[in-house]
């Protein structure tokens, strides 16, 4: 390994930064076999462990995977990029367009795992739309798999009082989505906020969305208002951190 003066960081991290940069230079493309570790420890002159723990740096952000029995590979998939404030501006939406199409540009898309109940409100979404004990809320439950990979689960509450007998309730909501016929009722929403946290998936969450041992989920929760400020619907999602960036692009 070349003399790096003042590098403090471990072994570890310094392989795997230069395996980064040499991904991110094109020397190693989406495919591609990385060095293993036998090739890292005679390089590098480190031990097994050190070698181990530089390509685990990268299986654990999404950057490479383990293949059984092949070794660690440039991931393919590419990340997609979540365009936080565009895809949820009005002329998305409200000219009939879903909202993922800001993100998604000629990927494929499938929403599966679609299911629509009538259920009563837990206890935190009921406070947000300021919803009285025991009152319910449809919620719609759906998984969307960008070019073959899972990458988001979603759960929607919405007060049912308020889309009863609507496309909301339908498993099909119909051309630019809950939005749109939430407007169509009258309650379009203006305004929304979105929370932001991270942590390990459940196993669950990680079977459901086929994700690498180590990589975190991120939480988005957003709700949506109407004009009067009135919250509409409660979005909980969970998203496989690996196939994401968050892009948030906004005026000073």
């Amino acid at each position: 390994m070349a003399n790096t003066g003042g590098d403090r960081r471990p072994k570890y991290q310094r392989i795997a930064d230069a395996l980064r940069e040499a991904i991110r230079s094109g020397e190693y493309g989406p495919g591609d076999r990385l060095p293993g570790e036998n090739d890292l420890m005679a390089t590098h002159d480190v031990a097994r462990m050190t070698a181990r723990q530089a390509l685990s740096v990268l299986r654990d952000e999404g950057v490479a995977e383990a293949r059984k029995g092949a070794g660690v590979f440039v991931r393919e998939f590419r990340p997609l990029r979540r365009r936080g404030i565009q895809r949820l501006a009005q002329q998305q939406w409200g000219n009939g367009r879903s909202i993922w199409s800001a993100d998604v540009e000629n990927r494929s898309l499938e929403v599966d795992q679609v299911s629509v109940s009538e259920e009563v409100a837990p206890d935190g979404v009921g406070a947000v739309l300021d919803l009285a004990d025991g009152e319910t809320v449809c919620v719609r439950r759906r998984r969307f798999v960008l070019d073959g990979k899972p990458v988001l689960l979603a759960t929607s509450y919405l007060p049912t009082s308020l889309v009863a007998g609507s496309a909301i309730t339908q498993e099909d909501t119909g051309l630019g989505g809950t939005y749109a016929r939430l407007a169509e009722l009258g309650h379009g929403p203006v305004h929304f906020r979105e929370e932001i946290r991270s942590r390990m998936p459940s196993p669950d969450e990680a079977t459901q969305l086929s994700m690498s041992a180590g990589t975190p989920a991120i939480l988005i929760c957003r709700t949506a208002f109407t004009e009067e400020g009135r919250p509409v619907e409660v979005n909980e999602m969970t998203l496989d951190a690996a196939s994401y960036i968050l892009e948030y692009d906004f005026d000073a």
